[in-house]
């Protein structure tokens, strides 16, 4: 009911009407080409995003931290030529407004931080000012992203919910492993959403945004119809 119209309208056909013709004894080759013929995702020029809409605004106690269970409500569709470009519209169509300057948080787990160290220094060239915890704001500094440690929440004020809460920071980049780390980095997960803040709990999430942020900051967006993808 959502991967079918989402593929549907990333590839110009109307699969679920191929689909139906192919059910009543059409052959696939007869059944595509009423419709244009196969299409070949391959030979396609844009690129499309989908992104999960999620009603976390409405529930003040749950974690927005993911799982297996599916708590999304609707999709989104990001189109353009550009991947960083699609990623950004798809944010935008989900409600999440990315930041193109202010001040970036990273708190990673692990290995984490090794990989999203080059989306840091992207930002930081950006012109942004990256804030981090310990681990991170050390290993930033040893590779030479210019940086600023700031405390865990459990580390004492000033720290990094109360920086959130006061609009001092614009988006939000958090990776979690054990249960406690889950646990003691909720309050920031929810401080971002209640104040509007983006945040993003995925490295490839991360890395994706980064790209999207200095995209939205080196140019305009361009809007077209659906439709002029596909013109010849």
């Amino acid at each position: 009911s959502r991967t079918v119209p989402f593929v549907a309208k990333t590839v110009g056909r109307p699969i679920a009407k191929i689909a139906a013709r192919i059910m009543a004894g059409e052959k696939l080759d007869d059944a595509a080409n009423a419709y244009g013929g196969t299409a070949n995702a391959r030979t396609l020029s844009h690129i499309a995003i989908k992104e999960a809409v999620f009603p976390f605004a409405r529930f003040p106690n749950v974690d927005t931290l993911l799982g297996p269970e599916m708590r999304s409500t609707g999709e989104v569709m990001g189109l353009d030529t550009d991947y960083a470009l699609a990623f950004a519209k798809a944010q935008l169509g989900a409600g999440t407004n990315l930041p193109v300057k202010g001040t970036a948080f990273f708190s990673m787990r692990g290995d984490d931080k090794e990989r999203v160290l080059e989306s840091a220094k992207a930002l930081a060239d950006a012109g942004f000012r990256i804030l981090a915890t310990g681990g991170t704001a050390r290993h930033f500094m040893e590779n030479g992203v210019p940086v600023e440690r700031i405390n865990k929440v459990l580390e004492g004020r000033p720290h990094i919910e109360d920086a959130i809460r006061n609009r001092q920071v614009h988006i939000v980049f958090n990776t979690t492993d054990t249960q406690k780390a889950i646990h003691d980095s909720k309050s920031i997960r929810r401080a971002a959403l209640m104040m509007k803040v983006p945040y993003f709990t995925t490295v490839n999430g991360i890395n994706a945004a980064c790209q999207a942020v200095i995209a939205l900051k080196e140019g305009q967006l361009d809007v077209k119809p659906l439709q002029s993808y596909f013109a010849a």
